[in-house]
C-alpha cells in the first residue's frame, strides 16, 4: 500500500480490526520512510451494478450519489452522518443481495424513500418530491395526506 503522503511502498499494517458491522476491515498503517500514519480500510468486491435511469441509459452504482441525495433531503434536519451512512449501507445490503447485475434507478428510489419514511418525514417528503417530479401543489399535498393516513 503506497503511503498517500509520500508514496513510499515501504508501509506496514500497525493494528487491524473490523469496521461496518464486520462488512470492512479497517487497518492503521504506518509509513516506514516518512514515519506517518494513516487508516486504509477492506472490503469485499462486489459485482459490479449497473443502474438504468428514467432515460434508459446504464451508469454504474455511485454511493455517493446515493448519499448525495439522501443528505439534500436531510438538510438542516435531525438526522446524523452515522445515521445517513447506515441507510445507505442498508439500501446496499438490501440490492447487493439480490445478485443482480442490473436494478432500476426507480428501485433504488423507492428503497430510500422507505427507509427515509420511518427516518424523518420531513425528509422523506423533501426527496419524494424530487423523487416523484411532483407537477403541482395538488399533487404534493396528496402525497401528503397518504402519508398522514398511515
Amino acid at each position: 500500500m503506497k503511503c498517500p503522503f509520500c508514496s513510499s511502498d515501504n508501509t506496514r499494517v500497525i493494528d487491524s480490526r473490523p469496521a461496518d458491522d464486520n462488512n470492512s476491515i479497517r487497518r492503521r498503517r504506518n509509513c516506514d520512510d516518512c514515519g506517518r500514519r494513516f487508516t486504509t480500510y477492506e472490503k469485499v468486491e462486489t459485482i459490479p451494478l449497473i443502474v438504468i435511469k428514467k432515460d434508459d441509459n446504464r451508469e454504474q452504482y455511485d454511493r455517493a450519489k446515493v448519499e448525495a441525495g439522501i443528505l439534500r433531503a436531510c438538510h438542516k434536519r435531525p438526522v446524523s452522518a452515522e445515521q445517513i451512512h447506515q441507510l445507505v449501507d442498508e439500501l446496499e445490503v438490501e440490492i447487493f443481495n439480490s445478485e443482480e447485475k442490473e436494478i432500476l434507478s426507480s428501485k433504488i428510489g423507492e428503497i430510500v424513500m422507505d427507509q427515509l419514511y420511518t427516518l424523518d418525514p420531513v425528509a422523506y417528503v423533501r426527496f419524494a418530491s424530487v423523487y416523484r417530479e411532483f407537477k403541482d401543489v395538488n399533487t404534493f399535498m396528496d402525497e401528503l395526506k397518504k402519508m398522514l393516513e398511515h
